[in-house]
């Protein structure tokens, strides 16, 4: 068993950059691939970036790509997610999720943390 807690959410300005942390409980964490997913008001929840188990293999939305950077530190049981130069469309909440095997799958991951949110104002 995973608990997940999401940290670093905010109010910034287009242009500005956060970081989001993701603090797992349970020694087991450092075998999870870990992903972070966003949902937006009346939208899905969808695929933001994923790390494996390792850190060796990471992957990004298209949409993040360049921007967003996922990592991890196992010693801590924390996964981060650096976003840079933000825009209002990132606006959204966002997951921080842990154990999937299809690493982009919404369904495929059974421990989530409870949100935080981020928005941009443009």
């Amino acid at each position: 068993q995973v608990q997940l807690v999401e940290s670093g959410g905010g109010l910034v300005q287009a242009g500005d950059s956060l970081r989001l942390s993701c603090a797992a409980s349970g020694r087991t964490f450092s075998i999870y691939n870990t992903g972070w997913f966003r949902q937006a008001p009346g939208k899905e929840r969808e695929f933001v970036a994923a790390i494996n188990w390792n850190g060796g293999n990471t992957y990004y939305a298209d949409s993040v790509k360049g921007r967003f950077t996922i990592s991890r530190d196992n010693p801590k049981n924390t996964v981060y997610l650096q976003m840079n130069s933000l825009k209002p469309e990132d606006t959204a909440v966002y997951y921080c999720a842990a154990g999937g095997s299809q690493l982009l799958s919404v369904t495929d991951y059974p421990y989530w943390g409870q949100g935080t949110q981020v928005t941009v104002s443009s």
